[in-house]
């Protein structure tokens, strides 16, 4: 920001505004899709693991198919995970956010 020495991610007067845009963005999915919840997308992914393994066992879907099925599934339980720790960075910056303003009150006051 020209003629701070911080950043709009930075200064200490927009903190409530990036607050808000981040609880926003966190409440949907990208282009307007509602955000699909962790424990929801768990669960998701263990019913189709289980119908993939009944497939495979009785034959009527094959290995090459299912290890590939396999593969992507994965691929979204690692994607629950960074959300799941994107989410927590995010409520530790807004707690660190609200300490340094009590000790920045402190200060002043």
């Amino acid at each position: 920001m020209q003629g701070s020495q911080w950043c709009f991610n930075h200064h200490p007067d927009h903190s409530q505004e990036r607050r808000r845009n981040a609880s926003k963005g966190g409440q949907r999915g990208g282009r307007g899709r509602p955000a699909s919840s962790g424990a929801e997308g768990l669960k998701d992914i263990k019913n189709l693991l289980k119908s993939l393994t009944d497939d495979v066992l009785s034959g009527e879907v094959e290995r090459s198919t299912a290890i590939a099925a396999n593969q992507l599934l994965n691929t979204a339980l690692r994607a629950i995970e960074l959300e799941r720790r994107w989410k927590e960075i995010e409520d530790l910056e807004g707690r660190l956010e609200a300490l340094e303003g009590v000790l920045k009150a402190r200060r002043t006051g």
